[in-house]
């Protein structure tokens, strides 16, 4: 029922491998803002997750958007990807300068802003869509997060990083007050959203709580009778948001402009192409990611009217002002404009 990528058991370890073989230049380097090599137009590597948040990039990726806006800029793009799990594994690629773009929730893209600030300047290049996610729990005792204890383990795919563990963090917040924001992170795990899946779908291991992202929410919730939605990420946010998010250094965009701008365009005709063939990027997404899902689930995904594949960022302000009150980025935005590159394809965003 799940998505099949990898096994359970080689599943995380292929992520530290791909992680391993990108990080080519130090963290510890890479955070004092030391020059890292560069490279001409006309090349650029991307870094994405698992689930459908990443539609945008998978039909970008089949139909050739970048190559082909590419050659409107006079270039011939060569384009790679990789898949990584985790916002923690994105970031480090990104520092090492493995890695171009980033795709990752806006809990990762704020604690690297903050972390770059002044040094490479990372900030969001454009939203990959607004959806709704999910923390779906198989205990029937869980009607809320405060029916969470310590028998419980909620996934995340990054501890302290990712924009699920984050948004439950701002939950915590909202109910218990900002002291209390980390109430419920000793209860969480970091877990691949597939892992995570398979566990909460089979139930009788400790995982009984998976803050996930489609299809993978869904597919808990098709799959296994006692799985349950505790929480709603647009209710903590307060309304439709862009919880994943494409990011790059300062350095790369300036010195790749004509490169950036096929990238930003492909993102446009992507977002077009999903609106008006929404049957055919279903097709991509299972091709793509040769996944097992089931074609009608996913294509109710796609065709939610809670989700919209925009490239406009939405609603991602309220988030960052709260990870600022409570002390997870030092820097203060005073506005989305502070962590998002000017870009007329963002000009609309929030």
């Amino acid at each position: 029922m799940f998505d099949k990528f990898h096994s359970p058991t080689e599943r995380p370890s292929l992520a530290r491998r791909l992680a391993a073989t990108l990080l080519s230049v130090s963290l510890a380097t890479a955070g004092l803002g030391a020059a890292l090599p560069a490279h001409a137009e006309g090349q650029i590597r991307i870094a994405e997750q698992f689930g459908v948040v990443y539609l945008l990039l998978n039909v970008a990726r089949d139909q050739q958007f970048i190559e082909k806006e590419g050659r409107k800029q006079g270039l011939s793009i060569k384009v790679d990807w990789v898949q990584l799990s985790g916002g923690a594994a994105v970031n480090d690629a990104l520092l090492s300068g493995a890695v171009d773009i980033a795709g990752a929730g806006v809990g990762p893209l704020l604690t690297i802003w903050d972390r770059t600030h002044g040094k490479q300047n990372v900030k969001g290049v454009a939203s990959l869509g607004n959806l709704p996610y999910y923390l779906v729990s198989n205990n029937p005792d869980v009607k809320s997060i405060a029916d969470f204890t310590a028998k419980d383990r909620i996934a995340v795919p990054a501890v302290n990083v990712s924009v699920q563990s984050r948004v439950l963090q701002y939950a915590a917040a909202k109910r218990w007050g900002d002291k209390e924001y980390n109430r419920l992170d000793k209860y969480t795990q970091a877990l691949p959203h597939p892992d995570a899946t398979a566990a909460i779908i089979a139930g009788g291991t400790e995982i009984t709580g998976h803050f996930g992202n489609p299809p993978f929410q869904d597919q808990e919730l098709a799959g296994n009778p006692k799985a349950h939605i505790v929480l709603n990420s647009y209710d903590v946010l307060g309304g439709p948001s862009s919880a994943t998010v494409l990011y790059a250094t300062q350095k790369f965009r300036d010195e790749n402009p004509k490169t950036y701008r096929a990238f930003v365009d492909a993102l446009a005709d992507a977002s077009r192409f999903i609106a008006a063939n929404p049957d055919a990027a279903a097709d991509i997404y299972i091709r793509t990611n040769k996944s097992k899902i089931d074609r009608t689930l996913l294509l109710k995904v796609i065709k939610n009217p809670q989700v919209d594949f925009k490239v406009a960022p939405q609603n991602t302000f309220g988030l960052a002002q709260f990870m600022y009150r409570v002390g997870a980025i030092k820097n203060e935005p005073k506005s989305w404009k502070d962590y998002f590159f000017d870009d007329p394809a963002t000009a609309a965003g929030s």
